[in-house]
């Protein structure tokens, strides 16, 4: 079992960065595939980036490709979500997410193919 704990949400204006965390204890990090979700408010939770636990391929949704950038570093235990160009459309309650296997085709997009989850931290992107 793994625990995950996020930070690094804040207020950001239209345009500028932000650096997400998310700490990991229990297990090893590199043996899970990995995600980050985020949820505005009334709406569903999407997932927003995705890094697979073997060979490390990263997977974006549309549209944060080119912005976000999804990393971890195995030594500290501690995934990654670079936020650069932010958009007010990025706002809402960030969750990482992770899951002890290999996600086949489309499902890494899924939140019901992840087992763990952290708290979430708020990010909120104003124009």
């Amino acid at each position: 079992q793994v625990q995950l704990v996020e930070s690094g949400g804040g207020l950001v204006q239209a345009g500028g960065s932000l650096r997400l965390s998310c700490a990991a204890s229990g297990r090893t990090l590199s043996a899970y595939t990995m995600g980050w979700f985020r949820q505005a408010p009334g709406k569903e939770r999407d997932v927003v980036a995705v890094i697979s636990r073997s060979s490390g391929r990263t997977y974006y949704t549309d549209s944060v490709k080119g912005r976000f950038t999804i990393s971890r570093d195995n030594a500290k235990n501690t995934l990654t979500l670079q936020m650069n160009n932010l958009k007010t459309e990025d706002t809402g309650v960030y969750y990482c997410a992770a899951v002890w296997a290999e996600l086949p085709g489309s499902s890494w997009s899924l939140p019901s193919s992840y087992d763990y989850w952290g708290q979430g931290t708020q990010v909120t992107v104003s124009s």
